[in-house]
């Protein structure tokens, strides 16, 4: 059934899939099980790395345990950290590669210089090692022993010959590789067969029946990386004109021995803006000024137009309030360029109140332009029969709950013509005709969006069912709204943490012993007032609804209920005007 692309070259490269870690008193010990004689050691006093001469097997170590892959290294203040992939699990293949999911990381230290530090140093060191704590449960990071899984297949398709002898590292797309700053230490010390690169997106694969013609679909979103972050603290574009959220996804089709491939992108609206939290449940958007906003779009599409030809820009936000002030300037800016087609399509205004179908109106508007893009088909050979000649760009506020149900629906419009093209199914035969398979891959996107939101949001899309059933459901609306409170709770009080940890991982944030510690205070902190003024407001709603339970004896009573309430609320008011300098925030990087 799956179509393998170079898979059988016998110069292929391959990666170390199962290592063996030695702990010694004195160093880590990292060598393949399969060829012992190939690894590396890392000392447990400094972290240098030197690779295995033969010589090393006489040592019989006290600790001995099974890993799957090196994620690589980062220095902090009291030296290096390495980190090391625990356990894994088989997730589905990609062009005939098994491809793995991350399930559980592990942080080694390689340092013995924490005893020299100074008491600021050693407070900045245990506020590193909890971010790195968070970086070990990063969730949706894949890969592949066996190939490189960053490049979608249009462009694999077009490499020259013999590409797949390189090292996996220098085979993919840096954009989505999700550890590259961790890999310079084992880079440079040649260490090809151990330097995994790290995927952050989704993969979800199924097999459909469709009658007597069975086919494998596959979802495989990957995350860029050039702009990492979480939901409320990575928006916009920065000035290079990287968006926050920018997702490529790649919905492939195995049918006999061809196999297609359909692209899109989503990523938030390249302009310069910010959603700072302030307990309130949607904070106000801010569009900032600057007299680069302009070359920043640019650039952001000259990039997209290079990489994957034309591009249709679908802007889903509302057409009111801070979401249409947003669209707005979003529009001014699209009418600039003449290669680009922007498209504003209200979700909530069209298909709000159980209304999904007006989704429709949507697809007529692009289907001419959607259809020229077409998609990409190879034969048994991996000859281009057909290809992708532009690209779909969708957006909200977040990229996430109306752009999923929106690529899900382009997808499946996508598909039904695939099928058709390579005889799957007849030409008056639509995927929906199939209840089994349809319902497969409904699941598929669900499942993908969910993935793709935890990532960025901390919680499960809202909207599934709307992917799921084309309408709202009493249980899902429950669900969206036990979601919706989670996302309030992460994004004002644990984001700012989880913010740090992509900065500190991504390298945007580097670790300088020399310079001076980002935790100072600056006036008003956060993690020192928050608990005092949920004390007190705690105390407050107590001794409020004690008096007013009492407010019936007498006058007294009652008045004593009324100061409690009135400075209840007094407080709270104070608290909310506040807002942002007691919700979490970062404190490696700015927002730009």
């Amino acid at each position: 059934m799956e179509t393998e692309i170079e898979s059988n070259s016998t110069n292929r490269f391959k990666l170390w899939s199962e290592l063996e870690l030695q702990e010694f008193t004195d160093k880590f010990v990292i060598k393949s099980m399969e060829s012992p004689e190939e690894g590396f050691s890392i000392s447990r006093s400094d972290g240098t790395i030197d690779k295995l001469n033969g010589d090393d097997s006489s040592e019989v170590p006290p600790k001995v345990s099974t890993i799957y892959g090196v994620a690589g290294t980062i220095r902090l203040l009291a030296g290096t950290y390495i980190l090391v992939i625990t356990s894994r699990k088989e997730v589905g293949t990609y062009l005939g590669f098994p491809v793995f999911l991350v399930t559980s990381m592990k942080t080694l230290p390689c340092n013995e210089t924490s005893r020299f530090l100074t008491n600021e140093e050693k407070k900045d060191e245990a506020y590193f090692m909890t971010l790195l704590k968070i970086v070990e449960s990063t969730p949706g990071l894949y890969y592949s022993y066996g190939t490189d899984i960053t490049l979608n297949l249009q462009r694999r398709s077009k490499l020259a010959k013999g590409w797949m002898s390189k090292p996996i590292w220098k085979q993919g797309d840096p954009r989505f590789v999700w550890n590259r700053n961790l890999l310079e230490d084992l880079i440079e010390n040649k260490l090809d067969g151990f330097v995994i690169p790290l995927l952050q997106g989704s993969f979800q694969t199924g097999e459909m029946k469709l009658g007597k013609s069975p086919a494998v679909i596959k979802l495989f979103s990957r995350r860029c990386t050039r702009r990492l972050g979480t939901r409320m603290w990575r928006r916009g574009a920065n000035l290079e004109g990287d968006t926050a959220n920018f997702i490529e996804t790649e919905q492939l089709l195995e049918f006999g021995d061809h196999i297609s491939s359909f692209l899109q992108v989503r990523g938030s609206i390249p302009l310069l803006w910010e959603q700072i939290v302030d307990l309130s449940y949607k904070p106000r958007l801010n569009i900032i000024n600057h007299e680069d906003t302009s070359k920043v779009v640019e650039r952001h599409f000259n990039d997209l137009l290079k990489r994957y030809g034309g591009c249709i820009v679908v802007d889903l936000t509302n057409q009111q309030g801070d979401e249409g002030l947003l669209s707005k300037a979003y529009a001014e800016e699209m009418h600039k360029l003449p290669n680009v087609r922007y498209v504003s399509f209200d979700f909530h205004h069209s298909c709000g109140n159980g209304n999904f179908d007006n989704i429709e109106l949507l697809y007529k508007e692009i289907s001419e332009d959607f259809e020229n893009q077409g998609y990409l088909i190879l034969d048994p050979e991996g000859k281009i029969l057909a290809e992708q000649k532009g690209i779909i760009r969708s957006n909200c506020i977040d990229c996430l709950d109306r752009t999923n149900v929106t690529q899900s629906y382009l997808a499946q419009k996508s598909l039904n013509s695939q099928l058709q093209r390579l005889g799957a199914i007849s030409s008056g035969e639509t995927l929906s005709m199939f209840i089994e398979d349809f319902e497969l891959f409904k699941t598929l996107w669900v499942e993908h969006g969910d993935e793709i939101s935890l990532e960025y949001s901390g919680t499960h899309a809202l909207k599934r069912d709307l992917v799921r059933y084309g309408k709202q459901t009493m249980s899902g609306i429950i669900k969206d709204g036990m979601s919706a409170i989670s996302r309030y709770f992460l994004n004002n009080f644990q984001d700012g943490l989880r913010q740090d940890a992509s900065d500190l991982i991504s390298g945007r944030y580097t670790v300088n012993r020399n310079g001076s510690s980002p935790f100072r205070p600056k006036g008003f902190e956060p993690i020192s007032y928050l608990p005092v003024a949920s004390a007190l407001v705690i105390g407050g709603l107590t001794v409020t609804s004690i008096t007013l339970n009492q407010a019936g004896r007498n006058a007294q009573h009652l008045l004593s209920s009324m100061v409690c309430a009135g400075l209840t609320a007094g407080l709270m008011a104070l608290i909310k005007s506040n807002g942002r300098q007691i919700c979490s925030r970062p404190r490696l990087c700015g927002l730009l």
